[in-house]
């Protein structure tokens, strides 16, 4: 069955059940792909928590991809100091990789960015997630920071990656 990007819907209402299953889709997505352990999801359950607690619709923002009314990808904006954006929780699964919604997403992450006049905007990952990194990297983000982490149950290189936003003259 060939899946189209237009067969996607994507809403940014969070509705009861979107936060648990994001965390779950991590927790169990990662664990297949990556061999992260249960630390990771614990770490997602909270940034998720952490960013509902500070929640500011003009500030914030969650796209959820849906299809047949099952979240098939998720990518989080979240607000931090200084006119910056924190990046978080991007994932598309597996099925509907290649379609270009990941592409989508982070096209409505930057608009959302850009017209919120966020000045900066910055994202960690691991060295293991290459596909996104090029995507990152396509979107004007560029590799900032590396350092050794265990934090997931698992020896990784985590990876920050920060985009300079300049602004319109």
């Amino acid at each position: 069955m060939t899946i189209s990007a237009e067969e996607i819907s994507i809403r940014t209402e969070i509705v009861p059940g979107d936060l648990g299953t994001i965390v779950r889709l991590h927790g169990r997505l990662y664990a297949a792909e990556y061999g992260y352990g249960i630390s990771f999801e614990a770490y997602v359950a909270s940034g998720i928590s952490e960013f509902y607690r500070n929640y500011d619709p003009q500030k914030d923002r969650l796209w959820i991809c849906e299809h047949h009314e099952s979240i098939v990808g998720t990518l989080l904006l979240m607000h931090r100091p200084n006119r910056a954006a924190q990046l978080r929780y991007f994932l598309v699964l597996p099925e509907y990789r290649g379609i270009g919604l990941g592409r989508k997403l982070m096209d409505l992450f930057m608009g959302f960015l850009r017209g919120c006049g966020y000045r900066s905007a910055y994202l960690w990952t691991t060295h293991e997630l290459t596909v996104a990194a090029g995507l990152y990297k396509r979107y004007g983000f560029e590799l900032t920071e590396e350092k050794e982490s265990g934090a997931f149950g698992k020896r990784v290189r985590e990876q920050r990656y920060e985009l300079l936003i300049t602004p319109p003259r």
